[in-house]
């Protein structure tokens, strides 16, 4: 099975919610070294954790870093966008928002595979409960579209020994989600969750009661998941 201890654990989106306690948290279970990756990096006060510079929509970001992150063990794609984009009317800001969640997610795989196939590494997609329910408009659509890649990434990878998990999860209680009005996950505890899961060796992690009803839900009739279809019936 995976494990943290002894790993060289590579964070894209460090500085954020999440990013953050997937790299305090790594170094926690026996972590040997953190490649803390964001845009705009910053000084974390610890020799085990190395401020990486990565833009995950640009290629030319991801070949530098994965140029000088040639010993990761496992990848966490968590960078991720959030800026109210819509499937319908204008789509400039969905196709903005596919180049971060989407496009961006797959380029960094992409590019550390050879690393992971050298250690037999991991891939964590964090993903969302949005990825099987479509209230969140053009997140969703990101989430749904990075749900399936993810799944071909598992079986095109899992010869090679790259295990390729999920996250899915609620509202956390994040920055990305400060004008959202809903319950909110501690960050803490989802990726608590996540870091079991991938000890475990899950394929898909779902850190809340919430992504179990949905994921299940999907099994049923569209009316379930979507019970306002029922309510605009003529």
């Amino acid at each position: 099975m995976p494990s943290l201890n002894g790993a060289v654990v590579l964070v894209t989106g460090a500085n954020g919610g999440l990013g953050t306690h997937f790299v305090h948290q790594a170094l926690d279970r026996g972590a040997v070294k953190v490649y803390a990756a964001a845009r705009n990096p910053r000084d974390w006060n610890d020799d085990r954790i190395v401020p990486l510079v990565l833009d995950v929509t640009s290629p030319e970001s991801i070949a530098a870093a994965a140029d000088i992150a040639d010993d990761v063990t496992i990848l966490i794609n968590n960078a991720g966008a959030l800026n109210g984009a819509s499937v319908l009317g204008d789509l400039a800001a969905a196709r903005e928002l596919f180049e971060t969640n989407f496009w961006g997610a797959l380029a960094v795989t992409n590019a550390f595979t050879p690393a992971l196939k050298t250690s037999r590494g991991t891939v964590l997609n964090v993903l969302s409960v949005l990825s099987w329910l479509g209230i969140g408009d053009a997140y969703s659509a990101t989430k749904a579209a990075l749900w399936q890649a993810t799944n071909t990434q598992r079986i095109t990878l899992a010869p090679e020994g790259v295990h390729v998990a999920s996250l899915h999860l609620g509202y956390a209680d994040t920055p990305m989600t400060k004008d959202v009005e809903a319950p909110k996950l501690d960050p803490a505890d989802v990726v608590r969750s996540a870091y079991d899961g991938i000890e475990a060796g899950s394929y898909e992690i779902l850190a809340d009661e919430l992504s179990g009803r949905v994921k299940a839900g999907l099994a049923g009739p569209v009316e379930g998941l979507y019970p306002q279809l029922a309510a605009a019936r003529p």
